[in-house]
């Protein structure tokens, strides 16, 4: 089969864009470096932890030593399998605030504000516990659930939340995101809902999708036009031809990578590799953005949290009971209560996210506190620093060049410092007294400005949201590296759909709008008009001038 379309990349973008157009009768490559899915690691959603730490399933990606983090090595995971991403994340599912996509259309993408990316939001699920289609999808690929919020933290946290003066939303995925309540999850029927269980299966099954497994090298383009991608596999170098287009929905660190190695980008940076310049993009790796994060763990006073189950033993009898009925514990990510809050009066949307866990444990799983614990995740959400994705090398097998530059703006000092005083509040609440024992980090005597930046430093960790490295914007705009259609400014037959075209990270965790993307640009791939905006207006506080809560 020639294919009228090539993808680089079966992640959460890529897999949603197969799937649109081979709905719509068209043929279609997709290249992806990893492999199969299957087994219980990423399956069940319970052993989240253990796929992003596994060779098999992840890049390996590592940033350069952080200047601002005193030199510290930071993990930069990003699925190599089938679902990308999708299938070695947490499975938390944000949308991202409606103000997040005006702002995509201040600053350039037109056509994708809130009102233009609401209908594809809604196209691309079925929720079964949001607030109603005004907002919320009812049939699409994805299916979006909540956990049973069994264990009593849960409704605690959220119900400390409210005592400490913040609203309470019952979908912060539909008409009010700020508040505490439930979280959402892509998990259906007890397995993790991926884009590849969501939307590369049943695009596969339809005949006119192939996934071929290798190593895209560079995208070729002849005349300023693409026409196919290198992959290498099999000991030589294959040409994959596109008689329409190709796609890039590799990443946000590595669909720059391959746009530099293809001859798009900064024209001194790809002239020190000595790759010839077909159309000089600075923008290309340029604007790469992040989340960053703590966990502010207590330790508890009654053995009510998941350390009963930190053994062997447990470990294997939550793991039997998924594995043959699909239920228990390992049937959640257990990320089951959320906040969203803003962090002073005069910012009109919330830019501090609480993930809610009832263990006190390292998200890659790998240490965990003493005894019974629980613990907040909690960072801003609208960072100002800003990195790069650069080449090491013309070699397409060697890593890029990653630096976040991660707390290099004065404001995200300030910032956490605020999120960690008002998260020690809301754990100060009569609702968690009864479990809270004492704090384990930062620690009581965490306490000054000095005190809690040296903390920061040593201790806050990526919530591995990178995106923003192609960035969307008019094509007058000299940054810009897509345009609001996601075609490559510069290269005829050549687009991008994946987080890379974030011209600002959204309020949240990326899986959602990465999807989103994905199914936008099927549209714009397929020539029809975008689907029509609807102008369902979200809630905003209506004191948020003079009101922090």
């Amino acid at each position: 089969m020639t294919a009228e379309f090539v993808i680089v990349g079966a992640g959460s973008a890529g897999c949603a864009l197969a799937f649109r157009l081979a709905e719509a009768g068209r043929r279609v490559t997709v290249i992806e470096h990893g492999g199969t899915d299957a087994g219980p690691f990423i399956q069940m959603p319970g052993a989240l932890s253990y796929p992003m730490n596994m060779g098999i399933y992840d890049w390996g990606l590592k940033t350069e030593p952080e200047p601002h983090l005193g030199g510290r090595v930071m993990a930069t995971p990003r699925g190599k399998v089938i679902g990308g991403s999708s299938s070695i994340n947490g499975m938390v599912y944000v949308r991202g605030h409606a103000r997040d996509f005006d702002a995509w259309a201040e600053m350039g993408a037109d056509g994708w504000g809130y009102a233009d990316v609401l209908p594809y939001f809604r196209r691309m699920e079925t929720s079964h516990c949001g607030s109603g289609p005004e907002f919320r999808g009812t049939d699409g690929p994805l299916h979006i659930t909540r956990g049973p919020r069994a264990n009593p933290l849960f409704d605690a946290f959220i119900e400390a939340g409210r005592q400490a003066g913040y609203p309470v939303t019952t979908d912060y995925n539909g008409h009010q995101q700020e508040g505490f309540g439930p979280m959402e999850a892509t998990i259906w029927k007890g397995r993790r809902w991926s884009a590849a269980n969501a939307y590369l299966r049943p695009a596969l099954a339809s005949g006119r999708v192939r996934l071929l497994r290798g190593l895209a090298e560079r995208v070729v383009i002849r005349e300023g036009r693409a026409v196919g991608v290198e992959m290498a596999r099999g000991g030589g170098v294959e040409l994959i031809p596109a008689e329409r287009e190709v796609i890039l929905a590799a990443s946000s660190i590595n669909t720059p990578k391959l746009l530099m190695l293809s001859g798009i980008g900064p024209a001194s940076h790809l002239g020190e590799h000595g790759i010839e310049v077909l159309a000089d993009r600075p923008g290309v790796g340029a604007n790469l953005q992040d989340h960053l994060e703590i966990y502010m763990q207590y330790a508890a006073s009654q053995p009510v949290t998941l350390y009963r189950y930190w053994n062997l033993f447990g470990k294997a009898l939550v793991g039997a009971q998924w594995l043959f009925t699909r239920t228990g514990l390992g049937a959640s990510n257990q990320f089951e209560a959320c906040g969203f809050i803003r962090s002073a009066a005069g910012i009109d949307y919330p830019d501090i996210q609480y993930h809610f866990l009832p263990i006190a444990v390292r998200y890659d799983g790998k240490a965990v506190a003493e005894g019974h614990g629980f613990q907040a995740h909690v960072g801003p959400m609208r960072s100002k620093s800003r990195g790069s994705v650069r080449l090491r090398s013309a070699d397409p097998a060697v890593p890029p060049v990653i630096r976040f530059n991660y707390m290099s703006h004065p404001d995200d000092w300030a910032e956490f410092r605020n999120a960690v005083r008002l998260t020690r509040e809301i754990f100060a609440q009569p609702a968690m007294r009864p479990f809270v024992k004492a704090e384990i980090q930062p620690g009581a005597g965490v306490a000054s400005d000095d005190q809690i930046d040296a903390f920061l430093r040593d201790h806050v960790e990526s919530a591995y949201h990178p995106c923003g490295t192609a960035r969307m914007g008019r094509r007058s705009d000299p940054m810009a590296v897509v345009d609001p259609e996601t075609r490559v400014i510069g290269v005829e037959g050549l687009r991008v759909a994946d987080s890379s075209i974030f011209p600002q990270v959204t309020n949240g965790n990326l899986n959602a709008p990465s999807i989103m993307a994905g199914e936008k640009a099927a549209d714009h791939l397929l020539g029809r008009t975008p689907l029509a905006p609807l102008n369902a207006a979200p809630w905003i506080h209506p004191d948020w001038r003079t009101a922090q809560r």
